[in-house]
């Protein structure tokens, strides 16, 4: 039996990667699970938190892709790992984990999931959630000051110095990698339905089920 399906969502900052993901997870019930790539962020609390705004979050290099990484790889195999708790306010680990078991399918979720080649040559599919500027930038407001304690000022400006760039430097080129390109991310539901299929699919063949 071949190990589990790795699926990978990617797309620029509130373009409904999370959504989708969650549309799939409620599409195969306990079979699938999801591991998110902000949970990933690197561990800033050696620095002040004067220096940790100063940080673009929105480069690969804000991400410990190697931990990343090689949780995939364990999950891959079959093996459990324990993933690491990120506090978004902070911009701290905080030092808790939660154990994820491995499942058929395993959905990976992140801006720059796509973006890194070690952790895409991992997936077995690969999606990207599209949509318009203005509209992911008016998620990414509400969200950032409703769960994540910023300022409006702050987000504006952050998006501006570095999540916009950052997504045409990064994000929008990983498109070119996707198997599946899906506008309107969550409101989908012909897309959605087509991945589903896919998925189930791909299950009944190295199952045989």
């Amino acid at each position: 039996m071949k190990g589990p399906i790795l699926v990978g969502i990617a797309g620029g900052t509130g373009s409904g990667k999370t959504t989708v993901a969650r549309r799939i997870l409620g599409a195969f019930d306990e079979e699938v699970i999801c591991l998110d790539m902000d949970s990933y962020y690197c561990d800033l609390s050696h620095l002040s938190k004067e220096d940790r705004r100063k940080v673009n979050f929105d480069h690969p290099d804000a991400f410990d892709t190697e931990l990343f990484t090689e949780h995939l790889q364990r999950l891959g195999r079959g093996e459990g790992i324990e993933k690491p708790v990120y506090s978004f306010s902070r911009s701290v680990r905080t030092g808790e984990t939660i154990s994820v078991s491995p499942a058929p399918i395993i959905l990976v979720e992140g801006i720059l999931v796509l973006a890194d080649p070690a952790v895409r040559q991992l997936l077995d599919a690969k999606i990207f959630v599209d949509a318009d500027d203005d509209i992911r930038f008016i998620r990414r407001l509400q969200r950032d000051v409703a769960e994540r304690a910023r300022s409006l000022d702050s987000v504006i400006n952050q998006y501006k110095s570095t999540v916009r760039p950052m997504h045409y430097s990064f994000v929008e080129p990983s498109k070119r990698y996707a198997d599946v390109i899906i506008p309107r991310g969550g409101k989908n539901d012909i897309a959605i339905s087509m991945v589903v299929a896919d998925i189930e699919s791909r299950l009944i063949q190295i199952n045989g089920r």
